[in-house]
């Protein structure tokens, strides 16, 4: 019941058996995506200039760096659902088909992991330096 028949794919139930599902995800990754281009464009042009110093600052906050994350995180996801849809429309080979979408998951993941780390470490690498100059001017006062 459901393969190719008119109930099947308004269930979502045709010959993909996901195209409604990567359909709504691709909306709401794009929807998430527009709001946190818009704050980051928002966010950036309220910085003081573009230096190192300020964009680090900026991005060192906490706020920032989650918002950063999660549009690295959206951005890949949604890139990755849109390049799974076109591959499986033209790639018709299984073998073919498992090696390009093993790829592309690996270049989604590991695009999305080196956002995400350079991110916190800049984050992290603030709040240190923070610490250890806290620490130093109590051992100086001492």
């Amino acid at each position: 019941m459901g393969n190719g028949t008119s109930i099947g794919r308004v269930r979502g139930l045709g010959p993909a058996h996901s195209g409604a599902h990567h359909w709504l995800l691709q909306r709401l990754t794009a929807v998430g995506n527009l709001l946190l281009v818009l704050w980051l464009v928002v966010s950036l042009l309220l910085l003081p200039d573009f230096n190192y110093a300020s964009v680090t600052e900026w991005l060192a906050r906490p706020l920032s760096a989650t918002a950063m994350v999660l549009l690295i995180i959206s951005t890949f996801w949604h890139a990755k659902v849109g390049m799974q849809v076109m591959l499986e429309d033209y790639v018709h080979t299984s073998g073919n088909m498992f090696a390009v979408l093993t790829a592309l998951n690996f270049a989604a993941l590991a695009g999305a992991a080196f956002g995400v780390f350079c991110v916190l470490r800049i984050y992290m690498a603030d709040h240190v330096a923070l610490a250890v100059k806290a620490a130093s001017a109590a051992a100086g006062a001492h």
